[in-house]
């Protein structure tokens, strides 16, 4: 026997419970089978058997551990997703793989979704048999959803799951997703902050979900962890996001609408087109139910949160074609069409003539948020001079894309410095970057920090924190662009945006920049990328000028020998420059960590001051050095 969900010509039939490994339905008897298209179909034996009342639960709830709940990782996700916006409901049939990674066996996995949804069935696949499993749920308190509560389930397994082994599991859970700012009102916020901060939610107004560190809607498996707890939460998150990129994820999507159909779904920064379906196309638009459905074939995570997004309309394209828009605000967009005209000649010079794709905006008042090439914001009209910054660093992402999050992120974060570079001057964009590596200064590990300090620093390609895969490597970008010049820069960024090579190998950038430079870069990349070995920290130890021989044709010249002396760990190159006056003259000069180099700069004129790094490469504390040049 089978519960059905149809939609038949009687109207339309909403069962809040899906299908599993759903068998096909038995035949009815002639004449009584409703008519219609079969969307879910949820079979008695895909579901546990019910536990009587007051039945045993093998393993008590309040034994579980941080340590059971951190040791599970998402490696596969397939979901079907079906939404009733009017009554802010949502029921999923969740497929999903995950991977021990901890070191002792797991007899049970301990499974998380929004406070505001429900567990109802478990199974599992073994020797091509579904089989039933047991469970138990409750309440916890944690800031990983908006509600500041998960619905965690305690599930027993027939057999401990081996540390490193898989198991493939099949649930389903439904409930309503409404707005919540209650994590945030606890901790002191205002209602109406928390609301701007936290707006996921299923309406007949608006579907947005943003994901773990958001809204659980979909399982996972995290140690419950709180906004007022420092920065464990965004750490929890971070982790999480770099541990589960690789997983493959699937969705199929369903979304009941009466009247007008919505439009379009955006799910992990991916756009597609709803197909609807028409309980009956006779009946007047304002009153036909239907639903419109989506599908998102498999693709590789990536370092994200799942998020999915439904318009109830279609997108405006400005003009240039640069950005796709979902608004009412249709006088702001010829202000968006110019700030992205302005950014786009620096686009197209470092990155290539055309983008990937437009660069989508969903209107939507609140906290903004940025998945690949989609942007939800505020959309309302404005200086293209204003606007033109934030849209740099989006509209990067509809040119470059990279599976390693520190290109990812930080591509679109140096391009943001190089429009600043561009519109105010050089000196404007080194102190923006100044300011960026203020904060980065205090999360790497300072070389004055005693032994047993805790605090321990991320290698680019394993960064989960945005001070890292964003400020640290838009540093990185920056100092490059000095070691090896603009015009090697862009071309290896242009080559690697074409190259698939660099999903794949995490060097593979290096590999192509030291092509396009003639450089061996690994020094480099061993020291700011590959490993974390904290910033520089430079100091001039000598200047010492000594006057050269005049020449008839030439005014009196000097030798100026610099020291400078680098207590960081990480080797660096910067620019020493002597001058006088408006007369510069620069030579570049390696130091390695913790020890000394030198260079010998030949100055036309009496020479006033020495300059060791200008601002280019990030140290511990401030990234320019003076000292007077004393000529006797």
């Amino acid at each position: 026997m089978s519960v059905v969900v149809r939609l038949g010509l009687c109207g339309l039939v909403s069962v809040f419970a899906l299908g599993a490994f759903a068998q096909e339905p038995q035949s009815s008897p002639e004449g009584s089978s409703p008519r219609g298209t079969v969307l879910f179909d949820k079979s008695q034996d895909a579901a546990p058997v019910a536990k009587k009342p007051g039945a045993v639960v093998a393993q008590p709830l309040a034994n579980v551990t941080d340590t059971e709940r951190s040791s599970l990782i998402f490696t596969a996700y397939d979901l079907d997703v079906h939404l009733a916006p009017a009554k802010s409901q949502i029921a999923v049939h969740s497929r999903f793989t995950v991977r021990n990674s901890g070191t002792v066996p797991l007899a049970r996995l301990a499974l998380q979704i929004s406070s505001s949804l429900k567990w109802e069935t478990f199974a599992m696949r073994s020797a091509e048999r579904i089989v039933p499993l047991s469970f138990a749920q409750e309440t916890i308190d944690t800031d990983a959803d908006h509600t500041g509560k998960a619905q965690e389930a305690v599930v027993t397994l027939p057999q401990p799951l081996a540390a490193g082994a898989s198991i493939e599991l099949t649930a389903f859970y439904s409930g309503t997703m409404e707005q919540s700012g209650e994590r945030l009102e606890r901790i002191g916020a205002p209602a109406d902050q928390a609301a701007h901060a936290d707006w996921d939610a299923i309406t007949a107004e608006r579907i947005a979900l943003r994901g773990f560190g958001n809204v659980l809607w979909y399982p996972t498996a995290a140690a419950p962890a709180f906004l007022g707890d420092g920065a464990k939460l965004f750490q929890s998150v971070g982790q999480t996001k770099l541990l589960q990129a690789p997983a493959i994820v699937h969705l199929r999507l369903a979304v009941e609408y009466v009247g007008d159909p919505p439009d379009t779904a955006f799910f992990c920064g991916r756009r597609e087109k709803l197909i609807a379906v028409s309980e009956n196309a006779n009946v007047v638009v304002a009153d036909s139910p239907g639903v419109a459905t989506a599908e998102f074939s498999e693709r590789p995570l990536g370092f994200r949160g799942m998020s999915l997004f439904v318009t109830d309309r279609a997108a405006t394209m400005t003009d240039g074609d640069l950005i796709s828009a979902v608004t009412d605000h249709y006088d702001a967009l010829p202000s968006y069409a110019a700030a992205a005209s302005k950014v786009q000649s620096l686009l197209k010079d470092w990155l290539g003539a055309d983008p990937r794709a437009p660069l989508d905006i969903i209107d939507l008042d609140g906290q903004p948020f940025e998945d690949d090439a989609l942007l939800v914001t505020r959309v309302r009209a404005n200086e293209a001079d204003v606007l033109a910054p934030s849209l740099a660093h989006s509209l990067t992402h509809a040119w470059f894309r990279s599976s390693h999050v520190w290109l990812d992120e930080g591509v679109p974060q140096f391009m943001s410095l190089l429009w600043i570079e561009q519109s105010q001057g050089r000196e404007a964009a080194l102190q923006q970057l100044q300011q960026q590596v203020n904060t980065l200064s205090l999360a790497e590990p300072g070389i004055l920090q005693s032994a047993d300090s805790a605090q321990v620093g991320q290698s680019l390609i394993q960064a989960h924190d945005d001070v890292y895969y964003r400020t640290k490597a838009a540093a990185v970008l920056w100092m490059l662009r000095s070691v090896v010049g603009d015009d090697a820069l862009k071309h290896a960024l242009q080559l690697y945006r074409r190259d698939e090579k660099g999903d794949v190998d995490p060097k593979h950038f290096q590999q192509v920049l030291e092509h396009a430079s003639k450089k061996n870069l690994a020094w480099f990349f061993d020291d700011w990328v590959y490993r974390d070995r904290g910033l520089a920290d430079l100091s001039i130890v000598s200047v010492t000028p000594r006057a050269l021989p005049a020449k008839v044709d030439k005014g009196a010249s000097w030798l100026i020998a610099v020291e400078v002396r680098n207590d960081g760990d990480a080797a660096v190159e910067v620019p020493v420059t002597v001058r006088s006056g408006t007369l510069t003259q620069t030579e570049n000069l390696r130091i390695l960590g913790r020890s000394s180099a030198s260079t010998r700069i030949v100055f036309e004129g009496e020479p006033d001051e020495v300059m060791v790094n200008d601002g280019s490469a990030p140290e511990m504390t401030t990234s320019r050095h003076t000292k007077a040049v004393i000529v006797r």
